[in-house]
């Protein structure tokens, strides 16, 4: 393995937001790979609590459909924005394909609900990731209308959604930026 490469993959991880993803889709084959990427996560007691479903063609237009509906019926109309109104749609529209982001509660709750949304983050991680190998834009979205969810998706008991993941191709000719602090600032050493 080129721990390098992995260095260099996790240092060059961004979010890649719909509006910067071009007309050239993603494919089947490459989701796939991402999921089963994200099949490899972490999980305490092998609990696996990450569930996915995929959006993709007409099924991406009802999810913003149902989506900026949602926000219509459920802001006030002093708070009601049209331009997040149309945002809300258009980040469908410009996407690929969505991951919805799901997470099963172990029904004997073995372990605590934290350690399984950690997993299903982990899941994510790995997904990420791979598509910063791949060159494929994604951005993972928790908007409050996640709990409104099981309106659109029929969830199994102890389901729920935690967010979308955006994916699509994008022109890699634009530098991505960004920053951290020094992890010397966020570590303390004990000897």
């Amino acid at each position: 393995m080129n721990k390098e490469f992995l260095n260099q993959i996790i240092r060059e991880r961004r979010a890649i937001f719909p509006s910067q993803y071009n007309d050239k889709p993603v494919s089947k084959e490459f989701i796939k790979i991402l999921l089963e990427n994200a099949n490899w996560a972490p999980t305490h007691r092998l609990t696996e609590p990450w569930r996915f479903k995929v959006i993709q063609g007409e099924a991406k237009d009802r999810l913003g459909t149902f989506l900026s509906d949602t926000y219509t019926d459920i802001t006030p109309e002093e708070s009601f924005s049209p331009f997040k109104h149309k945002k809300i749609k258009d980040k469908c529209t410009a996407a690929s394909s969505i991951i919805v982001i799901c997470m099963q509660r172990d029904p004997k709750e073995r372990v605590p609900e934290w350690e399984e949304i950690a997993a299903t983050a982990m899941a994510v991680q790995n997904m990420w990731l791979t598509c910063t190998a791949n060159e494929v834009g994604c951005y993972w979205s928790s908007p409050a209308l996640i709990k409104y969810m099981n309106e659109f998706f029929e969830f199994e008991e102890g389901e729920r959604c935690l967010g979308f993941l955006y994916l699509g191709n994008y022109n890699k000719d634009k530098t991505l930026n960004s920053k951290r602090n020094s992890i010397e600032e966020k570590v303390e050493w004990h000897d």
